[in-house]
């Protein structure tokens, strides 16, 4: 995996007590009813882990759209990985929690950017976590804070790259996709999920619980899908051994309004996801 020269950030690429295991990834497809140590969860169409003004209701009915956060169908598949789990719990970890270091609105341009250096034509396409494969209206543009590993406490904004975050305009209740990659953290399996909340989730491309090698995704936002939601909690519950994987394209969530929040990270370092060369078609 390459390190993009651009937007290196130390504070981010080392994070305090991860260490990462080399090798591949484990995985398993079959069932929690069989014999393997895989676990797998059915959305069941029912109930909802929250998300603004309820995820229970009929929509449609007297003109009304239906809610945003509406379960979404489908299965997900627990995965083993590689290396040791996390050093603190995921929660509250700011390397794996964006929410736990936060952000804010900063300036710059609102769309894509040409940025010189090398590229990896195998990166995550961030067109591709929308069923339509656009290019996002980008409605705003935000820096992520820094994280200082000695104090254990937030620090001043990153300011290079100059964003850190962008704000994707989105129609509430909008499916959101696996973006795809040219990696493989498990057979047909594109990601894990490193943490996972009714509003956020955090997505890895390669098979450690850091994210200190290879490129990771977070998104604030959203309505995380009920049933992935529950495998999760209940894989960090377990030790996590395994965590859930995606498929490439695999739906796990929907827009919670009219923007989403995504950043993506190389090697620990965010990166600008402006860039047209890296992240685009």
């Amino acid at each position: 995996m390459r390190r993009l020269a651009i937007g290196w950030v130390a504070l981010l690429v080392a994070c305090g007590g991860d260490e990462t295991a080399g090798g591949g990834s484990s995985s398993s497809s079959t069932t929690a009813s069989s014999t393997s140590s895989s676990t797998s969860t059915t959305s069941s169409g029912t109930g909802g882990q929250g998300g603004s003004g309820g995820a229970t209701g009929g929509g449609g009915a007297g003109g009304q759209e239906p809610p945003p956060c509406q379960p979404l169908d489908g299965n997900f598949t627990s995965i083993g990985g590689a290396g040791p789990p996390t050093d603190q719990p995921a929660i509250s970890h700011p390397d794996l929690n964006m929410a736990v270091r936060g952000w804010e609105p900063t300036g710059g341009t609102l769309g894509l950017i040409d940025i010189n250096g090398p590229t990896d034509p195998l990166a995550p396409r961030l067109n591709r976590l929308f069923t339509d494969d656009r290019i996002p209206v980008f409605a705003t543009n935000y820096a992520v804070y820094q994280w200082d590993w000695n104090t254990n406490q937030k620090g001043p904004l990153v300011t290079d790259p100059e964003v850190t975050l962008a704000g994707f305009a989105t129609m509430p209740g909008e499916i959101l996709e696996l973006p795809t990659s040219g990696y493989e953290v498990a057979p047909g399996m594109g990601a894990r999920v490193l943490l996972a909340t009714e509003e956020s989730i955090t997505l890895k491309y390669t098979a450690e619980d850091n994210v200190v090698w290879g490129y990771t995704i977070h998104m604030a936002g959203i309505c995380v899908a009920p049933a992935l939601l529950s495998l999760y909690q209940a894989n960090d519950a377990a030790g996590r051994s395994e965590l859930p994987g995606l498929a490439p394209e695999q739906a796990f969530a929907r827009a919670r309004g009219q923007e989403i929040q995504v950043a993506i990270r190389d090697t620990g370092a965010y990166m600008d996801p402006r860039s047209s060369k890296d992240w685009w078609p």
